[in-house]
Order: C-alpha cells, then sequence, then structure tokens
C-alpha cells in the first residue's frame, strides 16, 4: 500500500517530513522515495497531516468501557438528581454507577441516600480510588475495615470508602465474567481509535485497585482488538519461588514471566504497584496537608510491604511502574527505586513512576539521576486544575504535573490519559502540555509549558520509551509499524487554544485504516 499527499510529521530526525509511505507486512517500507514504485493499493490523504499513532502509556481499557455502559451520573449538580437518575437505572444484583465527582454536587452522596435507592449500590468516585456504597453494603465488611472507614457526627458509617476499604467492597461484587470483561476492554480499545492511540498500556491487572478477574489477561486473548495493548501486572500476584540461589530472585510470576513477554499486538509490560492514593479523592500522599480540607493523604499499603514489592520486582527482572502522586509517595518511590538498583544493578530497568503528580523542586534532579521516566496525566489539570490549585495552593500548584523541568534535566516524559479519569484524547493533553491552562483558562504552572514538538513527541516517542516499544512505535521511520494517526490540521500551525478539537479523520494501525471516518479507503 501506498498513501500519497500527506504532510507527514515524522518524528525521525533524519528525515522529520515526508509527502508519500510505503507500507508492506504492516510496517513502513519507505518515504518518498517510494513514490513511483507501483502498489497494489493507492489512498490519497488530500494534504491531510499524519502523526506517528499517539502511544498512551497509562490507560485503563476494562474500566473505561465498563464505565461506558453503566449508569453514569455525570452532570448531575444535586444529589437529588443522582438519586432521580439511580432510581430509573437498570439494575442486576448491584448497581454499579459511574462519574460520581463530590466536588460538582451541592453536598457528597452518603450511605443514606443510597439506602433510598435498593440494596447494594455501588458509586465508584471519578478518580477510582474511593466509592459511596449503601448502609448494606457497609455492613458486609469485616470489623478491621471499618475501624477505619469515614463516619458522621453520629458515629454512623457515611458510605464513603477510600483506598482499602473499596477494595473490600470490590473483592465483595468480583470476579467479573471473562465475556464481560473482554467485552469492556474492546469498548475502551474503540474510544481509543477514535483518537488516534494505536498502543494502550492497561495499568494493572490482577489483583489490585482496578482487578476485574483471577482470569482477567485471557480477556485479553478472546480475540484480536483493534489496537495494541501491553498489560501492567498487578504487584500483588508476586509469588515466592524456589529459585536458584544464583538467580536471587525471591518472588515472582509463576514460570518467572516478565516484562517482555508478547508480540506487537499483545504483551506484558511493566509490574504495577500503588503507593498512594489520588488528588480527587484527597489520598494521595503529600509531606503538607491539603489546603481547606487538611490531611496528607495516605499510603495503599504498609510501607515495609510496598518497598519489599519494588525490591523483588526489580530483581526478578521487571521494568516497575510504581503509582506515585503526592510528593510523599514520590520520596518513597525515589528511595525504594534507588536502593533496588544498589542491590540489584540493572543498567536498562527503564522503572517509571506513574502519574508524578506533585514533584517538589529538589526531587527533579533525583529523578534525573535515576533515569526513572514520569508518566504523566497533562489533561487532569486541563479538567481538574482549578480544584487542584486550590487545595494545593499558590506554593505548590506549579509543581502539578511538570514537564518544562523534566525536559530541562534530560528526563524522558511520558504523556498518558488514565483513561477513563479525565478525558483521553492526547490532542487535549498535548494542547493542556503547551498552554497549561485549566478548561476554565486558569493558569497552571505555567513555567512548566512546553513546545508543541515537545507534547507531541511525549504522546509518541516518550511514551513508546516508557513502554519499550520506541524501536517499533513513536516515529514514521522504515522499519518501523505503520501506526499512523490522519489529522485535519496540523498541531503545530493552528492556534493552540485549537489543538485539542482538531479533528481525527483516521487512525491506520499496522497499515490497516481501522478507523475512516474521513472514507480515505471508501
Amino acid at each position: 500500500m501506498k498513501l500519497v499527499g500527506g504532510r507527514f510529521l515524522t518524528l525521525d530526525a533524519t528525515r522529520p517530513a515526508a509527502s508519500t509511505a510505503g507500507v508492506w507486512g504492516g510496517r513502513v517500507v519507505g518515504l518518498d522515495d517510494v513514490a513511483d514504485l507501483p502498489a497494489r493499493q493507492v489512498v490519497d490523504l488530500g494534504g491531510a497531516v499524519v502523526l506517528p499513532g499517539f502511544v498512551d502509556a497509562h490507560n485503563h481499557l476494562a474500566w473505561a468501557g465498563r464505565a461506558s455502559r453503566t449508569t453514569d451520573v455525570t452532570g448531575c449538580a444535586t444529589v437529588a438528581q443522582v438519586l432521580d437518575r439511580l432510581r430509573e437505572a437498570e439494575r442486576a444484583k448491584w448497581l454499579e454507577v459511574a462519574g460520581y465527582d463530590h466536588r460538582v454536587l451541592d453536598r457528597p452522596l452518603t450511605a443514606r441516600d443510597l439506602d433510598a435507592v435498593g440494596p447494594r449500590v455501588y458509586v465508584q468516585d471519578l478518580s477510582g480510588h474511593a466509592c459511596v456504597v449503601s448502609s448494606d453494603v457497609v455492613g458486609l465488611l469485616p470489623d478491621a475495615v471499618l475501624r477505619d472507614v469515614e463516619r458522621d457526627d453520629e458515629g454512623v458509617p457515611t458510605g464513603f470508602l477510600a483506598e482499602g476499604a473499596q477494595s473490600a467492597v470490590r473483592a465483595l461484587m468480583l470476579p467479573y465474567s471473562l465475556a464481560d470483561i473482554a467485552s469492556d476492554v474492546r469498548l475502551g480499545a474503540e474510544q481509543c481509535l477514535r483518537e488516534g492511540v494505536v498502543f494502550a498500556a492497561e495499568a494493572g491487572v490482577g489483583t489490585g485497585l482496578i482487578g476485574s478477574s483471577p482470569l482477567e489477561v485471557a480477556a485479553y486473548q478472546r480475540e484480536p482488538l483493534p489496537i495494541r495493548v501491553q498489560l501492567m501486572v498487578s504487584a500483588g500476584e508476586l509469588r515466592e519461588v524456589r529459585a536458584h540461589e544464583t538467580d536471587g530472585v525471591r518472588r515472582a510470576l509463576p514460570l518467572g514471566l516478565r516484562t517482555g513477554l508478547g508480540d506487537d499486538w499483545l504483551s506484558i509490560g511493566a509490574l504495577k504497584l500503588w503507593t498512594d492514593g489520588g488528588m480527587i479523592a484527597r489520598t494521595a500522599a503529600l509531606t503538607e496537608p491539603y489546603l481547606g480540607v487538611g490531611g496528607v493523604g495516605q499510603w495503599q499499603d504498609d510501607p515495609e510491604v510496598m518497598r519489599a514489592a519494588i525490591l523483588d520486582g526489580h530483581a526478578a527482572g521487571w521494568q516497575l511502574a510504581v503509582h506515585a502522586i503526592g510528593d510523599r509517595a514520590v520520596d518513597f518511590a525515589l528511595d525504594a527505586l534507588a536502593e533496588a538498583r544498589r542491590a540489584v544493578p540493572r543498567p536498562d530497568a527503564r522503572h517509571r513512576v506513574e502519574h508524578c503528580g506533585l514533584v517538589r523542586p529538589d526531587q527533579l534532579d533525583r529523578i534525573a539521576a535515576l533515569g526513572v521516566t514520569p508518566v504523566v496525566q497533562p489533561t487532569f489539570l486541563w479538567a481538574y486544575g482549578d480544584d487542584y490549585s486550590a487545595i494545593m495552593g499558590p506554593d505548590r500548584a506549579p509543581w502539578l504535573y511538570r514537564g518544562r523541568a523534566f525536559l530541562d534535566r534530560g528526563v524522558v516524559v511520558a504523556g498518558s490519559s488514565d483513561r477513563p479519569v479525565a478525558d483521553g484524547n492526547p490532542l487535549r493533553a498535548i494542547q493542556f502540555m503547551v498552554e497549561r491552562r485549566s478548561r476554565s483558562g486558569l493558569p497552571v504552572g505555567p513555567d512548566e509549558a512546553v513546545g508543541v514538538l515537545e507534547a507531541i513527541t511525549a504522546y509518541t516517542l516518550g511514551a513508546a520509551y516508557a513502554c519499550r516499544r520506541e524501536g517499533s512505535l513513536g516515529s514514521i521511520t522504515p522499519g518501523k509499524l505503520a501506526d499512523f494517526v490522519v489529522l485535519d490540521d496540523d498541531p503545530r500551525t493552528c492556534e493552540v487554544s485549537a489543538i485539542g478539537d482538531i479533528g481525527v479523520l483516521a487512525t491506520v494501525v499496522g497499515g490497516e485504516f481501522r478507523h475512516d471516518p474521513a472514507g480515505f479507503t471508501g
């Protein structure tokens, strides 16, 4: 196949621009110099802009798919509106609800509110780190969990459950069937495809905050997916093994499975670890309290348990993806990763810190020195920048989801969405990285702004690097996979404020037009 009449931004320094690309066997075989060669199929792009397909280094396909077919309370402004919507919802054994954001309602939901709807109501907080449940569900929790839950002035549990308490409720609901998970994954992958994403790293299968079944990986193998997928495995899946003493491995996945297994379509990526919570739920671990609400967040687990998982995962040969949003959690992650590297030197471990949401100035050089890759979600600040700025205050808000400070230190920045926590559109994130303004127009850390090309690189080569796929993705280069996104405007030349609204005319994966609303292939 030959693609002609395009304005190719290749992100390959040896040939940054082209107008023609040849594709054979799902890979790029040449640029411009193939223009006169015969081809079985010629597709005229009509002057459209072509970028390497976007890579989302931290995504939740199954959760996004499930949320898209779950009762959603997005747009509700009052508790009364939420309850009206829930009373109209179809329900099975559990009533699951998506899109809950306590910050936009007249007051937070409570268990007593949900009791009026019916039994077994589970309302998922937008952050993924908390939920609100009906009183009967609270009553099913063990005493060890109930001791620490939020209570009202009368000492009655409010129904708001965060982190470990939320996981305890999910354990009551799970597992989902493989058929349901496979359907959800496909729905999530199709969302990505429509936005030009050709590769998504699913940020946690197995146990943990967002696991769905002990057989979960099988759901991804059921049928071919429209995009390439990499699976991060929860560190909760590590098991003690009796390996040879020279291997230096104490815990591993059965059979020694680790990062790198798989092919171009489905592969095993990093070992996923959670150290703290999230900003929306006010559970991200900070060194100084949240303004207005108090508290410094919380750990996901006992620090020694988390530290041991990092040391054991590193020793077993895994790339690690350590969830750390607050600056206190970032300290913990960097300390543990440095200790792991000292104990077992691995030159190209390429460990990641997922989110790196609040990074103090003194932490920047440590990140660079350790060779850690921050996997950031700039769209969080476009969507929630007003709120995050308020709870951090003027001194800390400039440290949120950095860009410029990382790049100036030679740190590779990997772009991602954390879909469905925020808008998954990479172009929206690229826009924010350049202008650093929230949806309302509030500047959030303007000194962290980067150039358009740098922002695009974060969602192509940078994210591919974080997923150890820079050899096959991230640029339009002969020999790499023929994965492209075709746009109706050039983000380098249009108004910055318009980048997020650029239309995706097509998404090409392996040389196949898998999303083609413009009808290039007829």
